[in-house]
């Protein structure tokens, strides 16, 4: 009998065990295709630098989108993570490559900016197949930062259908670090673990990076609102920002995942790019998997 009341209780565990590893199981995460166009191919990204950048943090930025189609850095690589944009069903290889660059250090719509601003100011490189992308200065306020840390969007081309894309990205540093240069900086909210270091030795540009990756694989994927994306188009999860949060294999809300570390800088990171650069990149939504891939 007392056999028999071993064996049912080992079975009642076992099978108590089975039903909770199926509770905490991670459920498919799906990404409607809507059928719009995504962006592929060679795309020029055209940088407006509005207030005062130094010269190494423009070049810590420049070296991140060159890094995105370089074969030359060593695994785990930024190249390697940007071509998870190539598995999305109306997509394929894409090749960012930097063309024009424009200096606003003068303030020129000066230091508070408005929603109508992004487009306007994007409109100056505006082109088929390309990316403008707004970069604003630590002093720079503008409307609805901190809620975000940056935006994607389209604007047209003249008085026809077709659309050019735009990115805004702002450095959070003096503004709200703890939002958006987590993990670089102690979160706002939740367990106050310690920050990383920042691989480029700069809390606010290297939380841009982790802001201007998300919304390059959102923009590429998802450009004109009808591409890849969950929920309502006005607020979509998008295939990153649909993983935010997630840096490496184990992370949950609060913690970033397990990083590579530098040995001689105590930095962070999970991507080589060039010249030496390493960077701290977002998971992206994959599509084979219907998962948030990694890079380590």
């Amino acid at each position: 009998m007392g056999f028999i009341y071993h064996l049912a209780t080992l079975l009642l565990f076992c099978f108590i065990h089975l039903s909770f590893s199926e509770l905490v199981q991670e459920q498919p995460l799906v990404l409607k295709y809507h059928n719009g166009p995504l962006l592929k191919g060679k795309i020029t990204v055209n940088l407006i630098w509005y207030g005062k950048f130094t010269p190494i943090q423009r070049s810590i930025i420049v070296d991140f989108i060159n890094s995105l189609n370089s074969g030359k850095a060593t695994l785990p690589s930024t190249s390697s993570w940007w071509k998870i944009t190539e598995k999305y069903k109306g997509g394929g290889p894409s090749a960012l490559v930097v063309g024009k660059q424009i200096l606003l250090e003068n303030y020129p719509l000066g230091k508070t900016l408005k929603n109508p601003h992004l487009p306007a100011l994007a409109s100056r490189f505006n082109g088929v197949n390309t990316i403008g992308i707004i970069l604003t200065a630590k002093d720079v306020a503008v409307e609805g930062f901190c809620m975000r840390c940056g935006t994607h969007g389209s604007t047209r081309l003249g008085r026809g259908p077709v659309r050019g894309t735009y990115i805004w990205v702002g450095n959070s540093e003096a503004q709200c670090p703890g939002q958006c240069s987590w993990p670089f900086h102690q979160p706002i909210y939740g367990p106050q673990t310690p920050p990383l270091v920042a691989p480029n030795g700069d809390v606010g540009v290297d939380g841009m990076i982790i802001n201007l990756a998300t919304l390059l694989g959102n923009t590429v994927t998802n450009p004109f609102n009808n591409g890849y994306f969950q929920g309502p188009a006005n607020a979509p999860l998008e295939a990153v920002s649909a993983c935010t949060g997630m840096f490496g294999s184990g992370s949950y809300p609060g913690y970033p995942g397990n990083l590579l570390v530098d040995k001689s800088t105590g930095a962070s990171y999970n991507a080589n790019g060039i010249n030496g650069r390493k960077y701290l990149l977002p998971a992206m939504w994959d599509p084979q998997t219907s998962s948030c891939k990694t890079l380590v």
